[in-house]
């Protein structure tokens, strides 16, 4: 059993909020939820977990927090349409969510130029 994973505090939110407006040029929503993750693979039960969420650029992002100073994420399109950005947890939220909003950035310029991708 995980012991209660803190909320998002002021500063973490406000270092999303501040790469989001930066990448998007405006501001948008970040909305805050909780989620239950496997923290493990190997976890047999689910833990409830802090969650930053918005959507823009025809994408939506989820930020989880999964630790004190622990962090994931991922954006997607669809259900079956998910991407992650190739590493399992950052301990840093600058760098989570500016490497999240760069291969998302990515991502779109590339669906852009071939939409079979």
């Amino acid at each position: 059993m995980h012991e209660k994973i803190p909320d998002f505090n002021d500063t973490e939110l406000w270092v999303i909020r501040q790469a989001v407006t930066e990448r998007f040029r405006k501001e948008v929503d970040v909305q805050t939820a909780d989620a239950e993750l496997r923290l493990d693979p190997s976890d047999r039960e689910l833990t409830l977990c802090p969650v930053a969420y918005w959507r823009e650029d025809k994408a939506q992002f989820v930020i989880f927090k999964t630790g004190e100073q622990a962090y994931r994420n991922q954006f997607f399109y669809s259900v079956r349409d998910q991407y992650g950005t190739g590493h399992n947890e950052y301990t840093d939220i600058g760098e989570c969510v500016t490497t999240l909003l760069q291969v998302q950035a990515d991502h779109a310029a590339k669906r852009a130029a071939d939409p079979n991708v």
